[in-house]
């Protein structure tokens, strides 16, 4: 208990120091890089809600990445909707949509449920690169995605943006850590461990499951309009399996089913991400290498380093 409680506290310092860091610095691209670590660290926490807690295993969170994305561009610059009740928009078409896939993808379970997701997610892909193209801009995208216009701060620049996103990283976090402690998230912990135990304890795994999947999709949503505001474009690419791919690697990386770990996996693959990209264009080959010996040597990701080697479900 005691080394656990030391292990959250050095991870708590570690993500600590690297979201203050920024504040006092001029480097514009370790600014950019944080920022994003931190929109991908929102998408994680998001998306361990229904990975690591629930067991569910997910390969259409780009869907829902995506579709908050383009939520804030189009009610933005086609209706002139303010940001902030763009980013709420993208937060409540995360997860509608998350209840809309979920009407599906949880009639099934374990590895069936994970490609159902893949296959709704990249119907929504092809949806998004051809078949709606007049409003998606096709895979040209759509550039001039705005920023927040708050209280005469001017959100163009990177360090002003940096402490709106700090902000809503950090309501994010505080939420996802009161839910997971909460009678819901201990349900969620059930379901995980022994579904038809949870059930005939009088839990409704079904209710739970599909409540964690709407939960995550409104977790996915904002992180994807940050996402969009950040590099001022949105495109299709958003929604494509990849990006699944990515918040699996940096989540199963940080320690799944942990609260802290995916934010340090995020950290962790995009710190490779940008040193390795600087040196060969195969770097996503040599990140799969070290993915691959992290899940032998590090059965809970880096989490583990600090934590101990323990039940996931201590591991909070």
């Amino acid at each position: 208990m005691t080394r656990r409680i030391i292990g959250q506290a050095l991870m708590g310092i570690i993500i600590a120091v690297m979201i203050i860091v920024p504040f006092f610095v001029q480097d514009e691209q370790w600014v950019n890089l944080v920022s994003l670590i931190l929109i991908w660290a929102l998408f994680a926490i998001g998306f361990d809600l229904v990975f690591g807690v629930t067991g569910m295993l997910s390969f259409g969170h780009a869907a829902l990445f995506g579709a908050g994305g383009y939520a804030l561009t189009i009610l933005t610059l086609s209706y002139g909707v303010g940001f902030i009740p763009g980013l709420f928009a993208a937060a409540i078409v995360g997860a509608v949509l998350a209840y809309l896939m979920g009407l599906f993808a949880l009639r099934v379970s374990g590895l069936f449920f994970a490609l159902l997701t893949l296959a709704l997610a990249q119907m929504m892909y092809i949806l998004a690169s051809n078949k709606l193209r007049a409003i998606t801009g096709g895979l040209d995208g759509i550039p001039g995605v705005p920023r927040p216009d708050l209280f005469g701060i001017n959100f163009y620049d990177n360090h002003n943006y940096y402490g709106f996103i700090v902000a809503v990283f950090l309501i994010g976090l505080a939420l996802m850590a009161l839910l997971r402690g909460s009678p819901f998230g201990r349900a969620l912990r059930a379901v995980q461990a022994n579904d038809v135990r949870a059930a005939q304890l009088g839990y409704n795994v079904h209710s739970l499951r599909q409540s964690a999947f709407i939960v995550s999709g409104a977790y996915a949503g904002v992180a994807g309009a940050l996402l969009a505001s950040l590099i001022f474009y949105i495109s299709p690419q958003m929604l494509h399996w990849s990006t699944s791919g990515d918040v699996l690697i940096m989540t199963v990386l940080g320690g799944k089913g942990t609260l802290l770990g995916p934010i340090l996996g995020v950290a962790l693959f995009e710190l490779l991400k940008e040193e390795l990209s600087q040196i060969t264009q195969y770097w996503y080959g040599i990140l799969g290498l070290v993915f691959i010996f992290a899940t032998i040597f590090l059965r809970n990701g880096i989490a583990e380093m600090f934590q101990g080697d323990q039940d996931e479900g201590d591991m909070q």
